[in-house]
This record gives C-alpha cells, sequence and structure tokens, in this order.
C-alpha cells in the first residue's frame, strides 16, 4: 500500500515503523493524513508499532487552514458527521498491537493525542507536549481526557488542559507523561530497541495484556468520541473559535469573549 503523507516501514524483527511526512508543515493533520494512519495502524501486520514524525517536530496538530478554518461554517451547514468517535482514534485505541511513539520535537494538539494513544511514550530531548486545542476554543479528543489524568494525575492535566502550557521533554518525564528522554539522535534506536524486545515475546500473550490494560484502565471511548464530538460540533459554532483560529493565522494574542 502507497500513502502520501506519511511513510510504513516493516521491518525484519516484526516491528514497524509510521512516520508522518509533512515536515514543512511541522507534520500537521490534514484529512489526508488522519485516513491514511487509520489504514496504516488497521492494515498492520507487525508485532509492535513505532510512531513517529519526519524531523523538525512529531505532529503538530490539525492543519489549521485546511481542517480547523471554516469547520463552524461546515458545521452549520449540516455536514457534520453523526457524532462518535474519531476513526484513526479508534484504529489507535482498539488495536491489539502495542505501539510506542517516538517523539521526535512538537507534540501538541492532536500531536499530543496521537502521543497518548501510544502505549508507550519515548521522548528526544527537543520534544515539546501542549494539549493546545482551548487555545482554538475547542476541547481536546479523548485521550486527553482518558488517559492523561492516568499518565499524570487529575491536578496536572486539569493545568495542561486548562492553560495549553506547552512542556519541555524534562518536565514530561518529571510527571510521568512519558518513559524516557534520550539524546535525539538516539531517539529511534532507542524506540526502536524497545520494540524489538516487545515484538520478541509471545504475540498473543502480548495482545492479551493489552486487552487487559484497555479493560481495566479505559473509558468506553465511543461513547467519550460522541460527547466530544457534539461538543466540538458546538464549540465550532462559537466567535471564541473563530478568534482563536484568526489569532493564530494572523499571529497575534486571541481575545476572547466567550461566545
Amino acid at each position: 500500500m502507497t500513502w502520501t503523507e506519511l511513510s510504513y516501514e516493516e521491518r525484519d524483527d516484526h516491528v514497524a515503523v509510521i512516520t508522518l511526512q509533512r515536515p514543512e508543515a511541522r507534520n500537521a493533520l490534514t484529512y489526508t493524513t488522519y485516513a491514511e494512519l487509520e489504514d496504516a495502524v488497521r492494515t498492520t501486520t507487525a508485532r509492535c508499532l513505532v510512531i513517529t514524525g519526519a524531523d523538525p517536530a512529531f505532529c503538530s496538530g490539525d492543519d489549521v487552514k485546511q481542517i480547523m478554518a471554516g469547520a463552524g461554517d461546515r458545521v452549520a451547514s449540516g455536514l457534520q458527521a453523526e457524532p462518535r468517535l474519531t476513526p484513526a482514534a479508534g484504529a489507535l485505541l482498539h488495536t491489539d498491537v502495542p505501539v510506542i511513539a517516538a517523539v521526535n520535537g512538537a507534540a501538541v494538539g492532536w500531536g499530543m493525542e496521537l502521543a497518548l494513544m501510544a502505549d508507550i511514550r519515548v521522548a528526544s530531548e527537543k520534544a515539546k507536549f501542549g494539549e493546545l486545542f482551548v487555545m482554538r476554543g475547542l476541547c481536546c479528543d479523548v485521550p486527553g481526557l482518558g488517559r492523561l489524568a492516568q499518565l499524570v494525575g487529575r491536578e496536572r492535566a486539569a493545568e495542561l488542559l486548562f492553560t495549553g502550557r506547552v512542556i519541555e521533554a524534562s518536565e514530561a518525564l518529571a510527571i510521568g507523561l512519558v518513559s524516557r528522554v534520550v539524546p535525539h539522535e538516539d531517539l529511534l534506536p532507542a524506540a526502536l530497541e524497545m520494540a524489538t524486545t516487545v515484538a520478541a515475546n509471545p504475540p498473543l500473550a502480548v495482545q492479551r495484556l493489552k486487552r487487559g490494560l484497555r479493560e481495566a484502565l479505559d473509558p468506553d471511548w465511543e461513547a467519550l468520541g460522541a460527547w466530544v464530538s457534539s461538543s466540538l460540533a458546538d464549540l465550532f459554532r462559537t466567535e471564541d473559535h473563530r478568534e482563536g483560529v484568526a489569532a493564530f493565522l494572523e499571529r497575534r494574542a486571541p481575545t476572547f469573549r466567550g461566545a
């Protein structure tokens, strides 16, 4: 299978590497990227996946010009689909294949959501993390609600979600958001070493363990996804969302009115 906005490399050790390939846009996600990511995760035959981005970023979230700008108009005109879990998120949250995120740079917005959906996060010293949705007048996707507090605790999760503050790799390690931080040049080798260890173990046992973690810890992703989708439909219609997008595109500070 050939993709245009990501690459997929399946290695001889049962490990596959998915690399987001829009470095000129800091690997911002378009509708095409979302569809390709979902397809790559659902069709993989690997025993362990490593997800990373082409330098200099891991993923800067949604492509603001394509996905966020005008989204409110699409919602208002009745083009919004039935509330549901984002398909790419559904693929990642329900796969039995272990996923390791090799976070090589900024992981913000849906880029942070992507990192949260991995089972293990290995970060470069250049990595940064931020739940920026509030700055666009929006709520985060389901991983920010269903996974972030598990990792860092409710209070720290609330701070990151409510403020949109971006944190460095060292702070991410200190609060438990990532399992380790390594020099930038060592990032992919470190992630691959871990993935190779996982892939060498009995695959049925590993898959059952991942299912067990999901049964023990995860919320009802479909119900939460429908709630997030409905909430975004409401928030996309707000003046604050339009102001957040306009301020980003015009490179100025936003002024929010609560409308």
